[in-house]
This record gives C-alpha cells, structure tokens and sequence, in this order.
C-alpha cells in the first residue's frame, strides 16, 4: 500500500514474502451477538463487559460448554465496542467458531482506561488493583450459569497477556486454561508451579520479531522452564502474519504489526485459504482449546 510507512524489520523479507497492512477478517460483524452490561465495583468504579451466550443461539441448555475471558491490551477499552474485536474475541462469537467449539461462552472485561492531559493512557490493567474484581466477575458469571459452563479458558493480548497471568494465578485452582499473546512477563518458577500443581494448560505466544519485546533477552532464558510444564504449547511464530499470508504491519506511530500476534490467533491460526498456520494444530486456536 502506498504511503504506508516501512516496518523496520521489512528488509528481513525474501524475495517470496510480502507486507499486509491490514487483518482479512471484518471487524464488527458480530457485535450484535454481544450483551453488555455492568458489574459493580465500588473500590475502582463499575467494570463495563461484553458477553456472548451460546445457549441463546440453538445450544441446548443441558450441556455444558468453555468459558472463553478475553482481555485486551493497553488502550483499546477507550474504543468501545470496537474493543470486543481488538480483545481477539469478536469472532469466537461467530456461527462459524461455535459450530467448531461445539457452543462456547465468551466474557470481555473493560479495564476503566482513560486518557491524562498529556494523552496518556492511565487506568489499565497494569494498575494491579483489577486483579481481584476481574476474578470476582469471572466467578461470579460462572457461578450464575454454573449449569452449562464447563472450563474456563482466559485469553490476553499484550498488556492483557500480562494481566492474563496474574488472573489465572489468582485462583489456578479455578482455572483451566491460560492464553497469553504478546508478553514477557513470564511468571516466577513458583507459580508455574501452580500451574502444574492445579493442571492449568499454558498456550504462551509470542513472534520472535514482536516489535515490543526482544525475544532472545526477555522470553528465550525461561523457554526451558516453560517446556518443562505438564501442560504448555509454545507459539514462537518468526512472523506474525494475517489470513492472506502477508507478513503484518500496523503502524499507529510506532511499528507494532509484529506484536500484534491475536489478529492472527483471533483468526484461528488459520489463512483465508484454510490452510493452518501452524502445523501442529491443524484446527487452529478451536483445536486446542478442544482438547484443554
């Protein structure tokens, strides 16, 4: 595209590979399935959410099915319901994935994000005091759907895949699944502990050329600690790429297409041709979770 601005890892491509600027799914297709509604929190101000409810939509009220928490990265909350989609979750709704899970619930929380005079972003996750609300939340959705939800999975992009960490390790003995996208800040060896102790299943992802975190000094010194986990996949992608098989670029005045790894995650790991993106799961993002 023209007048994009040129990635600074764009001259790492050979000769076969190309630059996408743009994810080839359509955002907000399926932000009518969504509720939204508030959950009272009186020490940090009300959490607004988003949820999709399979039972709803034909999925029989008898069974039980995945809970799916999505939590986004720093800044999206600020854009609404446009956050339902930049959180990876949007198309978990979508007849296409459900049919796949077999019916899932999706939940996407709401840090309470604003911006400072200077433009900054304040009031994300990193403030620490949303870790205890946002379990709360997610305990007490189960607990009013207690008959048809099975395992909880949660998923996090970013800022979001740090808070993901930290949400699961509040209670792995409540949790099944844990999903970060985009991070470094891999746990302490004692929580990892945790995990294994309560059969937490780890997806960690994250693109060798991630543009936000080195990848040989922050995540490759704690692969060996994360390979000895009972239950761990390991998504080292040397590209980030979307569903037209371009290597991504997303430039919002810093270059970031590279750590923006949930486009392709929100895509099931999977090319517009439905060829897999990654071979070891050939049905994608759905597969894994299928067998948590």
């Amino acid at each position: 595209m023209e007048n994009q601005p040129t990635p600074p890892w764009a001259n790492e491509l050979t000769e076969d590979e190309f630059i996408s600027y743009a994810a080839t799914y359509k955002v907000g297709e399926y932000f009518h399935l969504y509720h939204k509604e508030i959950f009272e929190v009186p020490a940090i101000g009300n959490l607004r959410y988003y949820f999709y409810d399979p039972t709803e939509h034909g999925y029989p009220k008898d069974k039980k099915y995945p809970l799916l928490v999505f939590l986004h990265g720093t800044s999206n909350a600020l854009e609404g319901d446009i956050c339902i989609n930049y959180s990876g979750g949007e198309l978990f709704a979508s007849p296409e994935y459900q049919k796949q899970l077999g019916g899932a619930y999706v939940l996407i929380p709401l840090a309470n994000e604003y911006r400072d005079k200077d433009g900054s972003v304040s009031g994300t996750w990193h403030t620490g005091a949303y870790t205890k609300p946002v379990v709360d939340l997610i305990k007490l959705f189960a607990k009013e759907r207690e008959q048809t939800i099975g395992k909880k999975i949660v998923m996090g992009n970013s800022s979001g895949a740090t808070f993901c960490f930290q949400v699961v390790a509040q209670d792995p003995a409540f949790f099944d699944g844990c999903v970060p996208i985009g991070t470094s800040a891999i746990p302490e060896d004692e929580i990892l502990d945790e995990f294994d102790a309560n059969e937490v299943h780890l997806f960690f992802a994250i693109s060798t050329h991630d543009e936000f975190h080195d990848f040989e000094t922050e995540i490759r010194p704690r692969v060996p600690r994360l390979e000895r986990l009972k239950h761990k996949f390991l998504y080292f992608p040397k590209w980030t790429k979307n569903g037209d098989g371009g290597i991504a670029s997303i430039n919002f005045g810093v270059e970031m297409g590279q750590h923006c790894l949930v486009n392709s995650m929100h895509a099931n790991l999977m090319f517009d041709d439905g060829t897999p993106m990654e071979e070891r799961l050939p049905q994608g993002v759905i597969g894994w979770i299928l067998q948590v």
